[in-house]
């Protein structure tokens, strides 16, 4: 039997498991108690579909491969060399960016030397941010796709460099765990036939001294470039033997983070960036199957 098993933070899809399901959970009960992940093990198993990776398919060639799971929203969709983009003029960042990994794309004669930060001028002057905006702000320009991501060409890692391609970023953040998360995501090339990630900002409330939740975040530059107070990742891994996919999801705040700290800390279920980015990820394979497994949870 063909199920969507969902523990923690991570969906699992296959088929012909060799284990029992209460196995399995309790398999990953003692690592999430191993690693520290206690918060993950509180998390409630929901309904998910069976599908096969296999059934979801598009025209091969150009970055349309990249939406082979569906398009998280439609507004302002950009297409590049090796990812595909929806931007966002009120913050000057994009929603989202996918991409699609695999040895191919991580391998070539591209250069980052040879790269520059650039504005996108298929951006409107009005809503587009420039480099003078992060000049002196103590902010890095973080890639949503990352340019390691891309060595397939140099058009392709260029592409990484459009400031649509990038947010603001704590520089502890960027260069150290964020970093590590990108290198997780290219490793994961090892063990699956591709590996899709989705990165985008988010903006999420705080409670403060009046008991009240707000949205609040710092712009930087004449553009006022908006701060994303997170930024999040899903990955949609693809079985090598093409019978199924996982997905992780993770968030991280936009603030230094301590390298100790593993990365399983930051994975949460799906349905929290999908309610707090107003994006929809889950329903883009649901909507190919009629068929729904709902696993009970231990």
């Amino acid at each position: 039997m063909k199920r969507w098993l969902q523990t923690g933070a991570t969906l699992l899809l296959g088929a012909g498991l060799g284990v029992s399901v209460s196995r399995l959970l309790s398999v990953r009960g003692r690592q999430e108690e191993k690693e520290g992940a206690d918060v993950l093990s509180r998390i409630p198993v929901v309904p998910v579909p069976t599908v096969q990776a296999s059934e979801l398919t598009v025209s091969p060639g150009g970055s349309a491969v990249v939406m082979k799971y569906g398009f998280p929203s439609l507004a302002n969709i950009k297409t590049r060399e090796s990812y595909i983009t929806s931007y966002d003029p009120r913050t000057r960042t994009a929603s989202w960016v996918i991409e699609r990994l695999n040895p191919a794309s991580l391998n070539g004669p591209s250069d980052r030397k040879y790269c520059e930060f650039k504005e996108d001028d298929s951006v409107h002057e009005f809503h587009r941010a420039t480099n003078a905006d992060y000049r002196g702000s103590g902010f890095d320009r973080g890639h949503l796709a990352a340019a390691a991501n891309h060595k397939s060409s140099q058009k392709a890692m260029a592409d990484t460099f459009y400031l649509s391609n990038v947010a603001p970023q704590n520089p502890h953040l960027n260069q150290k765990t964020w970093n590590n998360l990108e290198k997780l995501c290219r490793s994961l090339t090892k063990r699956y036939l591709n590996v899709y990630v989705c990165t985008g900002p988010l903006y999420l409330p705080r409670q403060e001294a009046d008991g009240k939740l707000y949205v609040r975040y710092q712009v930087i530059g004449q553009n006022h470039v908006a701060v994303p107070t997170h930024f999040f990742k899903v990955l949609i891994l693809e079985q090598t033997d093409g019978r199924g996919v996982e997905l992780r999801s993770y968030v991280l705040p936009n603030e230094p983070i301590d390298e100790r700290v593993p990365l399983e800390r930051f994975l949460v279920p799906i349905e929290t960036i999908e309610r707090a980015s107003g994006l929809l990820f889950v329903p883009n394979i649901m909507k190919r199957t009629s068929s729904l497994q709902a696993v009970t949870n231990r």
